[in-house]
């Protein structure tokens, strides 16, 4: 989800106590890149040698972390960012492989995945073709289970995972059997997991939704392989959360009373977006549903405890999308055309940052903090001592006020070049006004015939501890590498590179780019001094 840039802030605010969570204590570089980008030969990245090859290459380039975006099952429009569950893993991601290779699949059953344009990824199809693979792979596993899956035991992973694998399975079930509409259009028996428990179809689902779990347990597992890996070569991954789940989620269908629903109708009364910002003249509806933070409040925020307990699981790091919305949320009204309409209420706060201090202690999370901050926000991203987010790209074609200029960088931040929703580096200085490519130019002292790099040099050399890059400007792509525009329902998340592409970086560039972070102390040494022994 994006928000406005911050072109300027006279204010500054400290809060009295100790931060809650106070980790980013050392200086280093990472990149973005979401697994779906990776260059695998089944229409879509999986977890294969290609991602061991980014790997490889973030190693050799001194970078310490892999920024994804979250990793969840996506539905209409294809956006990692609504889910059909905030627990789930995304079945595109599973490498079918190893599946053929344990005798689940055949060679011949992959040649319409082999098929696919390598140009870019093609959801629709996606669909049609591999969820039918897995449902086959499951089948043909239950006939004979004693076949050598490297992933662990089945009903090991279904125990550990039972605070929301079985409501999912039966919701994915469920949605297939009613021809994939949205929950709300169900038979009124079957609009929540506490009706649909008690019904007889979930025994006539239940086969399929056995199914949904044994991919989950693919995608974990596989997952389970790619951060064994990441975690020796001294590479963190971060993750991303969403702050708002998908409307048509298990999430919202398992757990009604905690958002925002008519209960009669079952549809929102109020649902999120943001004002008219930088991105969208009348706003950004999102249409996600919003939360009752009382009813959370009174359950001690278990669910959220859950879901970020989730997240960690599968990451080291996790990124919380508009953290602006804990302290306060723009809820507009459901019938509203645009986001226009709308009234800020005020979020949980503190308060549930507490609750997640307790509960996960030490956890490593970072804030995005994009858009325009009231004093009040500033001061819970400061009591919370989170690190926020730099965005290079809205630095330049304002005043020396602009907070994302590098003379104004916090050393508790995360400096992007651009992140998931802005045009690449390239792409955007192409665009830009004359106003803003002269005040890049002047600023950064350069030409602007490589600004790229001349925006990985400066968020290398910015004072921000955290640095993180996104492939496509590693790679000097423009414009039609852009991964996501706001406001655009089609189109988007289909950007992937070539082999050839991460080969010709990890060669001409991987060296350069680990001598850049060890002038800049991006080494990932904490910069506490250490006690002596």
């Amino acid at each position: 989800m994006a928000t406005a840039p911050i072109l300027s802030s006279s204010f500054e605010s400290v809060s009295g106590g100790s931060p809650l969570f106070n980790w980013l204590d050392h200086r280093a570089a990472g990149v973005l890149a979401h697994p779906t980008s990776l260059p695998s030969v089944f229409g879509v990245g999986t977890f294969d040698a290609a991602a061991f090859a980014l790997l490889d290459f973030l190693a050799a380039a001194g970078m310490k972390y892999w920024q994804v975006c979250p990793l969840g099952p996506t539905g209409y429009g294809d956006s990692p960012y609504q889910c059909f569950s905030s627990f789930a893993g995304n079945p595109y991601l599973i490498d079918p492989a190893p599946l053929a290779a344990a005798g689940l699949l055949t060679d011949e059953s992959l040649v319409p995945l082999r098929a696919l344009s390598t140009a870019g990824v093609d959801f629709g199809a996606l669909y049609r073709l591999k969820f039918p693979l897995l449902f086959s792979a499951h089948a043909n596993w239950r006939k004979d289970q004693k076949r050598d899956l490297p992933y662990g035991d089945f009903a090991a992973f279904r125990q550990t995972q039972a605070g929301w694998l079985p409501g999912y399975a039966l919701f994915s079930a469920l949605k297939d059997n009613f021809g994939g509409k949205p929950w709300w259009e169900w038979p009124a028996d079957m609009r929540s997991l506490a009706s649909a428990e008690k019904s007889q179809l979930r025994q006539k689902v239940a086969m399929r939704a056995e199914a949904y779990e044994f991919i989950q347990y693919l995608f974990f597992g596989q997952w389970a392989q790619m951060r064994v890996r990441a975690a020796k070569l001294g590479i963190s991954i971060i993750g991303d959360t969403p702050i708002f789940t998908a409307l048509d989620s298990a999430d919202v269908w398992a757990a009604p009373q905690l958002f925002q629903l008519d209960p009669q109708t079952a549809r929102p009364t109020f649902v999120a977006g943001v004002p008219p910002d930088y991105f969208s003249a009348d706003g950004q509806l999102w249409g996600n549903p919003l939360y009752h933070w009382t009813t959370h409040a009174a359950e001690g925020y278990a669910w959220w405890i859950a879901r970020l307990r989730a997240s960690f699981a599968l990451c080291d790091v996790v990124r919380i999308d508009h953290f602006r919305g804990f302290d306060s949320y723009w809820a507009i009204p459901a019938t509203a055309p645009t986001a226009r309409t709308g009234s800020w209420e005020k979020g949980p706060g503190l308060e549930f940052f507490r609750a997640v201090h307790g509960a996960l202690p030490g956890v490593k999370l970072i804030a995005e903090d994009l858009g325009e901050l009231s004093p009040s926000v500033v001061a819970l991203r400061n009591a919370t001592g989170l690190p926020g987010m730099a965005i290079f790209q809205f630095a330049f074609g304002g005043d020396a006020k602009n907070l994302y200029l590098p003379h104004n960088h916090r050393a508790n931040s995360v400096i992007y070049p651009g992140t998931h929703d802005n045009d690449t580096t390239l792409g955007w200085y192409v665009g830009a006004e004359e106003k803003a490519r002269d005040h890049v130019r002047r600023y950064l002292r350069v030409d602007g015939r490589e600004v790229g790099w001349d925006f990985i040099r400066a968020s290398y050399t910015s004072v921000a501890n955290l640095a993180v890059i996104p492939l496509q400007d590693l790679m000097a792509l423009g414009s039609e590498a852009r991964f996501n525009t706001p406001g655009k329902s089609q189109g988007n998340w289909t950007w992937r590179y070539h082999p050839e592409q991460l080969r010709m970086l990890h060669d001409n560039s991987a060296a350069y780019l680990k001598q850049l972070a060890e002038l800049s102390g991006r080494d990932g040494l904490s910069l506490t001094p250490q006690p002596k022994s």
